[in-house]
């Protein structure tokens, strides 16, 4: 029996398909932003690059959680 992935990195399949970019290149976009505030990031990303709500938010909140 395989474990199901929770939380943020359940959406990171959808995000790398629909995006085209690697999770990893998404967090070092988060990185490199300069941006240090969550939402500020989500609006970056949703204005920057067109991500959706929802998956701005998942790769914001992983990636903070991970200490940036």
């Amino acid at each position: 029996m395989t474990d199901q992935v929770k939380g943020p990195a359940a959406y990171f399949p959808s995000i790398e398909k629909k995006y085209g970019r690697p999770i990893a290149e998404w967090q070092q976009i988060i990185r490199d932003s300069g941006i240090t505030k969550h939402m500020e990031l989500v609006t970056h990303l949703k204005t920057e690059y067109a991500l959706g709500h929802g998956h701005a938010n998942a790769l914001v909140a992983h990636t903070l959680a991970e200490g940036r």
